[in-house]
């Protein structure tokens, strides 16, 4: 069965005189429970933008169905948003510079859970065990960190509050590519330790293709071709496809 579904999903953006722009152009997309999906395509081609109605933070035309119930973002669904998370692209423009890493990571807890203080003190320490941070960052501010340490602080906001699914959009491409291989074994291990559906969106197929067990290829607001990851790479069908395939460097991240 799969926990995430969207059905003939449509973002269009007005603009004052001018005609509307189609960002997202009939998108149906099933992603099954414990995979992951990833989700391909050029800067501009409407990614980032399918994945905000996804989570209901843009209006949006067609169907979402979570766990095979219909999702209606506009009536709240509030018992439900900790069950959907996004990871962000950029680490240094996702954290609060102004909070401390244990405000960052209590911060849901407190939003959503009814946790007592010491619990969520525990909670905190438990999730950065997973993502692989010393306990003594906790007193320490977003600007005491590299790159991939800020993603770690993020990845672990995003799963503080066990969520069921999880979208990842461009997690790795602000950070230098030395980087980019332990946080996308990161990403890979917490799915496996705790069970997660996850959305991964890249430009890059050679980031998806260590990640992902299905690949969709978007162009220009719509889905051109979707598969097994084994499948796209070795024999893809859109011209497109094979144009993302050609631009994939000769030495990959391990």
């Amino acid at each position: 069965m799969s926990l995430l579904h969207c059905i003939n999903l449509e973002v269009e953006f007005r603009r004052r005189k001018a005609p509307p722009v189609r960002a997202v152009r009939g998108v149906s997309l099933e992603i099954e429970k414990g995979e992951t999906l990833g989700l391909v395509g050029e800067s501009g081609c409407g990614k980032t933008t399918l994945s905000r109605a996804l989570l209901g933070l843009i209006p949006f035309n067609g169907d979402v169905l979570f766990n095979g119930k219909a999702l209606d973002w506009k009536t709240g669904e509030k018992e439900l948003r900790p069950q959907l998370q996004l990871i962000f692209q950029d680490p240094y423009a996702s954290l609060n510079p102004r909070l401390t890493v244990e405000q960052t990571l209590e911060e849901p807890l407190r939003v959503h859970g009814s946790l007592a203080r010491p619990e969520r003190k525990k909670r905190v320490r438990e999730i950065l065990d997973l993502v692989e941070l010393p306990y003594t960052a906790l007193g320490k501010y977003p600007h005491a960190f590299s790159g991939g340490q800020r993603q770690r602080i993020a990845i672990a906001r995003a799963l503080i509050l066990k969520p069921a699914f999880v979208i990842a959009d461009e997690p790795v491409s602000a950070l230098d590519i030395s980087v980019q291989a332990h946080i996308l074994n990161l990403l890979r291990d917490l799915r496996e330790e705790m069970g997660l559906t996850m959305l991964f969106i890249s430009h890059d197929l050679s980031v998806v293709r260590h990640v992902a067990d299905r690949v969709a290829v978007m162009y220009q607001g719509a889905l051109v071709e979707e598969g097994a990851s084994r499948q796209i790479l070795e024999n893809p069908q859109d011209p497109y496809t094979r144009k993302l395939i050609d631009a994939i460097p000769k030495r990959l991240p391990h």
